[in-house]
């Protein structure tokens, strides 16, 4: 197969990787991360949508780029190298794309030209306590009350969920106890009724937990174009593979790191990197990173597939591979790097954390395994 990229998607992958080189040092994350009051930086959040990143999943006819799955592997590539705090994924990737999928005319031209200016940023309230092993198990509840809808319910670990201006909520038709369709709706931060706490997840992006207790929203924050259950389960796949392309452009760092450390730390007066048991291990961790960049390809060709079950068998095998590759190799970075590597001081701990994340995000490699081999 031919997996060379056209000459924009090069480009792509170039200006994201230029910008981030120029204003995302790992110096300044760790001053964003330490000192930045929402844990990111708004001045790097203006600077990727004014060189159009916001606006890749915003669909032409509301305005935006119109990229496709390759595109936003390619920049999530670039997220992943330069191991960016601000709410990409978050907003750009499942948030415009919940919005495009299930928003009317009216929501997407309330929301989705904000969102790709950086003037809102927006945050998919999804997971709950109970959904680690069902991503549809959602108990959250939402019933109608004269010209409006109220919502009862916890959602967990929602990352930037409380800077987020605008919270898409999934909830249950119904009331509590009792089942019923799922829905999404738009809740702005200064909902009556809703609470959030916020904290920093192990690899320092920021997150909330979001209580709802019987707050109000208007009937048109319902998103209720089409099937919400199935355009949920794209969304998801979506993101799946926005998270597995992150974890290469992080392991490409962590492998590039540990050939440049093993070529300058000395031991018994020679380069570590000459002694043969470490030039396996490393060769062993290129084996690992392009079998899961083969991996994260098959991912975004199939992450727009119409069929589920083509599409989930993908996913499944994708996350599998990748989560095996962001273990092995971000330990064996560490381990290589002796003491320090789990220094604060040093990049490679950051990496290994995102990835030690991102092998539990969107579901486990236990769990997406036994997925995959119950369509066997």
């Amino acid at each position: 197969m031919d997996f060379t990229f056209t000459e924009e998607q090069q480009m792509l992958l170039d200006t994201t990787r230029r910008f981030i080189a120029k204003d995302y040092g790992f110096e300044a994350r760790q001053k964003i991360k330490s000192n930045a009051p929402e844990g990111f930086s708004r001045e790097t959040w203006q600077g990727l949508a004014d060189i159009g990143l916001l606006s890749l999943n915003v669909p032409e006819s509301d305005g935006g780029l119109g990229g496709s799955p390759i595109d936003t592997m390619l920049v999530m590539n670039a997220v992943g190298e330069g191991l960016l705090l601000e709410p990409y994924l978050a907003s750009a990737v499942l948030a415009t794309k919940t919005l495009a999928l299930l928003g009317n005319e009216a929501q997407r031209t309330e929301l989705l030209p904000a969102l790709a200016a950086g003037e809102k940023i927006a945050a998919l309230a999804h997971d709950e306590p109970s959904s680690r092993f069902d991503r549809m198990a959602i108990e959250t509840r939402a019933w109608q009350v004269g010209d409006g809808f109220v919502l009862t319910g916890h959602k967990s670990v929602v990352p930037h969920g409380a800077s987020a201006d605008v919270l898409l909520v999934t909830a249950r038709l119904a009331k509590t106890g009792e089942s019923g369709p799922l829905a999404v709706f738009m809740v702005p931060r200064d909902t009556v009724g809703l609470r959030h706490v916020a904290y920093k997840t192990v690899d320092a992006v920021p997150a909330a937990e979001l209580w709802l207790n019987q707050a109000y929203v208007p009937a048109t924050a319902l998103l209720d174009s089409g099937d919400a259950e199935a355009a949920l389960a794209q969304v998801l796949d979506f993101g799946l593979a926005a998270v597995c392309a992150e974890a290469v452009g992080a392991l490409d760092k962590l492998l590039a790191a540990t050939v440049e450390y093993a070529r300058n730390r000395k031991q018994f007066g020679q380069p570590i990197g000459k002694f043969q048991a470490l030039q396996h291990r490393m060769a062993d961790m290129v084996l690992h990173i392009e079998q899961a960049r083969s991996m994260s390809y098959l991912a975004a060709v199939r992450c727009n597939d119409a069929d589920p079950a083509v599409r989930n068998r993908a996913l499944d095998a994708a996350k599998v591979v990748i989560g095996q590759a962001a273990r092995f190799v971000g330990q064996q970075a560490v381990q290589l790097h002796g003491g320090m590597g789990v220094t604060d001081e040093l990049d490679v701990s950051h990496y290994f954390k995102r990835l030690m994340a991102i092998e539990l995000q969107f579901g486990s490699t236990d769990q997406h395994l036994e997925a995959y081999a119950q369509q066997l």
